[in-house]
């Protein structure tokens, strides 16, 4: 019975996560995005490679066995009564030696590694960032392009119909022929511009599909995102330098360029080796202790010292580059914003339905013998602007909010 239960649990589960999948909402889309994004799956690896790194940064260095032995060539010089094997004739040296990390050189190594661990996470982050923003783009290039095949297809029905009705009055000889065939020839049009468009949003949906790590049938809708109010730009500065991981990445950078100087300099130090020694000559034993370490005369790591120096140079050019850059960013984002605001405003529902009335009546007009052809088809194609320029200015309003959370770093909330 218990066993059952899991099994229709399962199912449950997989069902609303097909139905998901094809009905994604924006915040879906991103969670689909954040767990299975080929581009992000490949990043992760990085931060295992940094982990390994770290295990390794802990491994003390292993003792090592060295052993030397002489042995008696010429029977002349072998003692009396013996064999080229004996003992007497023999010496040997063993010696067990254990190298010795002086100046901290194995917690710098631990502490280095820890600070590249975080640095490959920032970089993971910030690569999240970037795919979210993406995914987001796309889904709304997905949700204009639905409302532009939707205004097409009402736009179509409407030449469909008066086709229809045109083909009727024709054989009544209330129009010319030449009428007629401009509304075949539009239907005809209309038709072509549907079935690219029909092309053009199934290829968005896979695009979609690749980025979220999973085939997309469609998007909801009905999905009305939001995560912020009318924010001031000193604001979204300040959230900004919070939460953009490029700018948290720089900081780990430089943290890292920080350790590796300490690093660098512990290793100016020599490692010595110390250890014992036992030397069995001529059957007589000898025991002993042996030091080894290098004498800094030539080399003192002045290479690597200079490298790290530089490095932590870049490191802050780096990070005040990036700081720059996300102020920047944030800027035009915001301006850009507010601008396609405004311009999304001027086309209110009134305007929509204005041209939605203007168009009945002309077509009213037109069945009546009261206006020509021309004049209906103008207004279909007035009408037709107007509803395109709408979602036109709707999509630059929906692409900049989108930017301006990509800016602010704000984006990375919406997969929460």
């Amino acid at each position: 019975m218990q066993r059952a239960f899991w099994i229709i649990a399962l199912l449950c589960f997989c069902k609303l996560a097909t139905v998901s999948a094809q009905h994604l909402s924006l915040r879906d889309a991103l969670r689909f995005a954040k767990t299975q994004n080929p581009n992000l799956k490949t990043e992760s690896h990085q931060i295992s490679a940094a982990q390994a790194d770290s295990i390794t940064a802990a491994l003390r260095p292993n003792p090592s066995f060295h052993n030397e032995t002489i042995q008696l060539t010429q029977n002349r010089h072998f003692a009396a009564n013996t064999a080229w094997s004996d003992p007497l004739n023999r010496q040997t040296l063993f010696t067990l030696t254990k190298p010795f990390q002086l100046a901290g050189q194995r917690q710098k190594k631990i502490n280095l590694a820890q600070q590249q661990i975080d640095w490959s996470i920032k970089n993971y982050q910030e690569l999240e960032r970037e795919i979210f923003a993406e995914v987001a783009s796309k889904w709304m290039d997905i949700y204009t392009a639905h409302k532009q095949l939707d205004i097409l297809k009402i736009a179509k029905n409407n030449i469909d119909s008066l086709r229809d009705i045109n083909e009727v009055r024709l054989k009544n000889q209330v129009i010319t022929q030449t009428d007629f065939m401009r509304t075949q020839l539009l239907s005809k049009e209309y038709e072509l511009k549907v079935k690219s468009a029909a092309r053009e949003l199934s290829n968005l949906l896979v695009e979609l599909g690749y980025l979220i790590g999973s085939p997309v049938r469609d998007i909801d809708l009905s999905d009305q995102f939001a995560l912020m109010g009318n924010l001031a730009v000193d604001s979204l500065l300040q959230k900004a330098l919070l939460n953009r991981s490029d700018i948290k990445a720089a900081q780990s950078l430089m943290n890292v360029s920080n350790q590796n100087i300490a690093l660098q300099k512990s290793l100016a130090v020599p490692v010595p080796e110390f250890g014992v020694m036992w030397n069995p000559q001529n059957r007589i034993n000898y025991a002993g202790f042996t030091l080894t370490f290098d004498l800094p005369v030539f080399s003192r790591n002045q290479g690597e010292i200079r490298k790290a120096l530089i490095l932590k140079d870049q490191s802050e050019q780096q990070y005040e580059a990036v700081k720059n850059k996300a102020e920047a960013e944030l800027t035009t984002a915001y301006a850009s914003y507010q601008t396609q605001r405004q311009n999304t405003h001027q086309f209110t529902d009134s305007l929509l339905r204005q041209s939605e009335h203007i168009l009945a009546n002309v077509k009213y007009a037109y069945l009546r013998g009261g206006t020509t052809l021309i004049d209906f088809l103008e207004a279909q194609r007035s009408w037709l602007e107007t509803q395109q320029q709408y979602y036109d200015a709707f999509q630059l309003y929906q692409q900049s909010y989108i930017q301006l959370l990509y800016a602010s770093g704000l984006i990375c909330q919406l997969a929460d």
